[in-house]
């Protein structure tokens, strides 16, 4: 996209909220075309085996960048501080915390959020992976006035983007990250000066993407041979789909669908050996691994894994 091609109507005192890399694309754009005042993300986290504290990816481009950066424990101890910005306007995409009204009112423009999911469907902190789990062919980005509800503002605009077969939480996160970069900027001229859009969302039509939690990341090998590997496509590459294999933990990175249907044998049994994994018996049929990591271990082939490990076929996978 050329942002060079984007006018700017005039230079607002604007705040950007965000924090994981999934906003970083978004911020710099923003920064290209406007004078953002400060940045507000989480604190710095403990990181490693010796706890050191690491920025967040946003603090990192507010660094680069020489911009005021505000990181309070609970957004409502930076109130004062932020009021007394006077932004015009609050921007945010992914900043991890529940915004109070006291804040939303502060900016005379509004706070505008840069939501992965074509609203009301997919509200909440995981639309990514839960777009792929869930086994959608669709997600895109909306930008959206923020109200006190979660993700229940009013849509201002929306940009649709398709769901590859081949596509991850990772690969999905990034394009849509881009997405929302070149939707912002393309969406900021018209409220800026007031000809926006403002389209209520359609409360019947809304579903939810709650946080992934540790149940959500073990497989269940009732489930059918396409939610499986949906779940591991959508958990790839973070958190991780798993199950357990001889009492350790089995990361599965990657699967595929197989063809055989193997009805002599019980679920999460391993059916076979291919050349590029094995077999493992689901609710309809057989799922192939392809990449897998055990636990303490680096993520490996599943090719390898078989030379390393003889008389797979009839284990059973929990």
């Amino acid at each position: 996209m050329d942002f060079d091609k984007i006018n700017i109507v005039k230079e607002p005192t604007i705040i950007f909220m965000g924090t994981p890399d999934f906003s970083v694309p978004v911020l710099e754009g923003l920064i290209s075309k406007y004078k953002v005042r400060a940045i507000v993300t989480q604190p710095d986290k403990p990181v490693g085996r010796k706890g050191e504290l690491k920025p967040t990816p946003i603090k990192e481009v507010a660094m680069e960048y020489n911009i005021l950066c505000l990181q309070p424990v609970k957004i409502k101890d930076a109130l004062q501080e932020i009021n007394a910005l006077e932004p015009d306007l609050i921007v945010t995409c992914a900043y991890g915390q529940i915004l109070p009204l006291e804040l939303l009112l502060i900016p005379r423009l509004g706070c505008i959020n840069v939501h992965a999911s074509l609203l009301p469907k997919l509200r909440g902190g995981a639309p990514i992976h839960r777009a792929i789990i869930e086994g959608h062919f669709k997600t895109g980005i909306t930008i959206m006035y923020m109200a006190e509800g979660m993700d229940s503002g009013d849509i201002i605009s929306t940009k649709e983007v398709i769901i590859e077969e081949d596509d991850t939480a990772a690969s999905l996160h990034d394009k849509l990250s881009v997405v929302g970069r070149d939707l912002l900027l393309e969406t900021m001229p018209s409220i800026l000066d007031g000809t926006n859009s403002r389209t209520p969302q359609d409360e019947s039509e809304a579903t939810f993407a709650f946080v992934i939690k540790r149940e959500d990341e073990k497989l269940d090998f009732l489930k059918t041979k396409r939610q499986i590997v949906n779940q591991v496509r959508g958990l790839n590459s973070w958190p991780g789909a798993y199950c357990v294999f001889e009492d350790k933990v089995m990361k599965v990175w990657k699967c595929k669908r197989g063809e055989n249907i193997f009805d002599d044998k019980f679920p999460g049994e391993i059916t076979a050996i291919y050349d590029d994994g094995f077999g493992v018996k689901v609710g309809n049929g057989e799922v192939t691994f392809t990449e897998i990591q055990l636990a303490g271990k680096g993520k490996m082939k599943a090719s390898d894994f078989v030379n390393g490990h003889k008389d797979l076929v009839g284990k059973i996978l929990k």
